[in-house]
């Protein structure tokens, strides 16, 4: 008696699935080359917005550090007529008298102009303040020298003055090698020689210094009837106490009038700047997602395709035992490869390119790991999800229509 033995059963194994899928994409390179091109420029533009903006970030948090949040800055406010206020001369004197008050230091306006001949056509530049300051304002804002010296206690009687960064640049001063001056007019129109003898870097806590030429208090009263009144003050405090000496700076450099004094803190500003660029970060990954879009829908043309040209390879699987299961497994492997090849290349274009650029800027370079991650995340499931609807069509079709000539 013969017995009857039941055909062994078909079975695709995950491993399989993903070899069979590989050879679907090797056998075509050029259409899977381009077809991975549109996702990795998705993920690219992505991650790069995520990574540059960052960056951005990280290097502003790190300057903040760098500087100081215990910088305050007080300056005359309004009187409740609506007039311009003073402060007291003794501003700075009292503001120092505050505990955890480490450095205090002061600024003036000058009616003076500043330009590089005194001839009255010849090398005037605008947008330039000359302003008297005291001889501890760069220690107190933590500034910097690019060249040179800043006042010192033999300086406020001496006709010498530091340039701001962008004072000097307008003043075409990029150098003290040859001892440059410039020539100093006050209001009345009486000018004076000063020597240049310090270019200071960029100040962020202080930026009206980037474009000032700071001279003594003394030389500025004498030359220029130039109050000791100061028009801003800078008080460097401990940081853990900055509340504590913002609630009591007004009412100690003025005491009369309290309200009239305009109490900042500079470093509020720069954290807010690494806020401001929320809006257009958003902007820039609704873009990344336009073109992840596209790159699906290039998934899902580029599988129909291959769905409609490998009809009789359907078909001849089918008639050898492979399962609409099988057949579904495949499409939906090639199309998960094809994502990934181009998340992959996008996440690591996109890091690359966050990196030159933050280096180029000089910042601190930032890429988040979760980025990365989110980003061969988002690949993945965008070209498992634009291949499902070919996969689909190919597991449903007979394998006597599949294998028919068309």
């Amino acid at each position: 008696m013969t017995e009857l033995v039941s055909p062994a059963r078909s079975r695709l194994r995950p491993a399989d699935g993903v070899r069979v899928g590989f050879v679907g994409l090797r056998t075509r390179p050029l259409r899977t080359l381009l077809t991975a091109l549109g996702i990795a420029i998705g993920i690219a533009s992505m991650i790069s917005v995520v990574g540059i903006s960052a960056s951005s970030r990280a290097d502003l948090l790190a300057e903040i550090d760098s500087l100081g949040t215990g910088l305050l800055r007080a300056a005359p406010g309004q009187s409740m007529f609506g007039d311009q206020s003073t402060l007291p001369e003794t501003a700075k004197r009292t503001a120092g008298r505050i505990g955890p008050v480490t450095a205090a230091a002061g600024l003036t306006y000058t009616t003076a102009t500043v330009r590089r001949s005194p001839y009255v056509d010849a090398g005037i530049t605008g947008g330039i303040a000359v302003m008297a300051v005291d001889s501890n304002l760069l220690d107190t804002v933590r500034g910097s020298l690019a060249s040179g010296r800043f006042l010192n206690q033999t300086s406020p009687d001496v006709p010498v003055v530091v340039l701001g960064a962008d004072a000097a640049a307008r003043l075409g001063i990029t150098s003290l090698d040859r001892h440059p001056r410039v020539w100093i007019t006050g209001g009345d129109g009486h000018g004076e020689w000063f020597a240049v003898i310090g270019i200071a870097a960029k100040t962020p806590l202080a930026p009206e210094l980037d474009s000032a030429a700071m001279i003594g208090y003394g030389v500025a009263d004498e030359l220029y009837d130039t109050t000791a009144s100061p028009s801003t003050l800078f008080v460097r405090a401990d940081p853990d106490r900055v509340p504590d000496v913002r609630a009591v700076l007004a009412r100690t450099v003025n005491p009369q009038s309290p309200n009239e004094v305009d109490i900042s803190r500079p470093s509020d500003a720069l954290e807010a700047r690494a806020k401001t660029d929320a809006a257009l970060r958003n902007l820039l990954l609704a873009l990344g997602a336009v073109a992840l879009l596209v790159g699906g829908v290039g998934i899902t043309n580029v599988m129909v395709i291959s769905v409609l040209e490998r009809r009789a390879e359907i078909g001849v699987r089918r008639a050898l035992g492979a399962s609409r299961r099988h057949i579904l497994t495949q499409f939906l492997a090639e199309a998960g490869l094809l994502s990934v090849l181009g998340g992959v290349a996008g996440c690591t274009l996109g890091a690359v390119v966050t990196a030159v650029y933050a280096n180029s800027r000089g910042w601190v370079v930032d890429v988040p790991i979760a980025a990365l991650a989110g980003g061969a995340g988002v690949a993945l499931a965008v070209g498992l999800l634009a291949g499902v609807s070919p996969a689909i069509r190919a597991a449903r079709l007979d394998p006597a229509e599949a294998i028919r000539p068309v």
